[in-house]
């Protein structure tokens, strides 16, 4: 797979500008909704039991955050991947912090029960996932590397049906049979909060443009490590990095993705 292959679903998405259903955290509301608009998607930042299962039915994918979790909106989570389950509509998981409370691994489990279109955590918390009892957390991050995560990454994929995405240093996308190794994205990246959770929201918008969950995750996974990379290269600093980013999913063409683009296996 390369440039060719994965950027038609960036235009795609820009043309078609699907609506991404968010039920997130807190601290990732903002820069999430702005991810998704400058790539071209609609957000919609819904989490109200009495509405979130009215909200899947209007079509488009649905992202579900754990990075805050509450037992009213844990409910709204389980009310939207239920709908999401019953309307067959494509979802992510972002798994935060999970392995570090007994709580997030209950929550964690009940969402699974769901089965999730896709899978994005860092590689402890893939790894917590696939049952890799070596892990060990710190807070939301993670103490392991994405490369250590490449076997349970396809473990995990392999027994839910779904893509699993391990992102870190760099990010590994499998499905269980099909795996690709992306390089892209820079250290200052970690600088900035929420940008993991930013995308696994722009993963689920690729969902909506394409028929193959394992091509559109490597597509957003992709274009969202190339602009992070350009954008940490004429940053002052993580601040300066973030607008730079949202700029840059915004303008990025063919020509710098196909130039900055690597794909390591």
């Amino acid at each position: 797979m390369n440039a060719s292959d994965l950027w038609p679903l960036v235009l795609s998405l820009r043309e078609r500008a699907p609506l991404v259903q968010c039920i997130t955290n807190f601290v990732a509301m903002d820069v999430t909704a702005n991810v998704l608009l400058a790539a071209g998607a609609s957000p919609a930042m819904v989490h109200a039991t009495e509405e979130v299962a009215d909200f899947v039915q209007l079509g488009g994918t649905l992202s579900i955050n754990m990075g805050t979790p509450s037992p009213d909106w844990v409910e709204g989570m389980m009310a939207a991947v239920s709908a999401a389950q019953t309307r067959g509509t494509s979802w992510v998981l972002d798994p935060v912090a999970v392995g570090a409370t007994p709580y997030r691994n209950a929550v964690a489990a009940g969402l699974l029960s769901f089965d999730p279109t896709v899978i994005r955590g860092n590689a402890g918390e893939i790894m917590t996932l696939a049952g890799r009892t070596c892990v060990t957390t710190k807070g939301v991050d993670s103490t392991q590397t994405a490369a250590t995560a490449r076997d349970a990454a396809i473990a995990l994929a392999a027994e839910r049906r779904c893509v699993v995405a391990a992102t870190g240093e760099v990010d590994i996308v499998t499905d269980g049979r099909r795996l690709i190794v992306l390089g892209n994205g820079h250290p200052l990246m970690t600088k900035v909060t929420a940008l993991g959770c930013s995308l696994s929201a722009l993963i689920a918008a690729f969902l909506a443009v394409s028929d193959d969950p394992w091509a559109a995750t490597a597509a957003a996974t992709a274009y969202f490590g190339v602009c992070g990379e350009l954008a940490a290269e004429g940053a002052a600093g993580p601040a300066s990095l973030r607008i730079r980013l949202i700029d840059l999913l915004y303008s990025l063409d063919a020509a710098a993705f196909d130039q900055r683009l690597k794909v390591m296996a």
